[in-house]
């Protein structure tokens, strides 16, 4: 229990600390200025929402809770790991592989379709940038994950 707790915090940091290198150095920018907002392709919706339209996405106006979330996030995929890995190939790439493709194609994957796609109109050369951010991210997380977990146990 322990360990898992330990590896999905360690993971939801991961992820947070991805996603600062990718959304918001690149993606965003430090100051409004990342592709995602100063593209010429770029939905005006989705740049509504991220810079002018109130109250401001909390990632940007408040971080903490979805900071704290993104652990709590991570915490939980830890627990999907400790469930299902038992009957994946042993090893820490191939386990961490199979939790990246899960998370990349069950949570990344239907949030760009079903928000930037589907509610902002986002195009799709930006959705597949955001998507390269995405499957850093889920390989990131999951790697720091599996190796965690698998620690020890004599699956490298």
């Amino acid at each position: 229990m322990l360990r898992t707790l330990v590896a999905g915090f360690a993971g939801g940091m991961t992820m947070n600390l991805v996603m600062l290198l990718t959304f918001r150095a690149i993606g965003f920018g430090w100051n409004g200025d990342g592709i995602l907002l100063t593209s010429p392709i770029q939905s005006q919706k989705l740049i509504e929402v991220w810079t002018k339209l109130e109250p401001l996405p909390l990632i940007i106006a408040n971080p903490a809770p979805i900071i704290s979330g993104l652990v709590l996030f991570g915490i939980g995929h830890a627990f999907i790991y400790r469930w299902l890995s038992a009957a994946w190939p042993p090893g820490i790439m191939p386990r961490a592989l199979r939790l990246a493709g899960l998370l990349f194609f069950m949570v990344f994957l239907f949030g760009e379709f079903f928000t930037p796609f589907n509610q902002f109109g986002e195009p799709l050369p930006l959705i597949a940038l955001e998507l390269s951010f995405w499957a850093a991210i889920a390989i990131a997380e999951a790697a720091v994950i599996a190796s965690i977990m698998e620690y020890g146990k004599g699956n490298a």
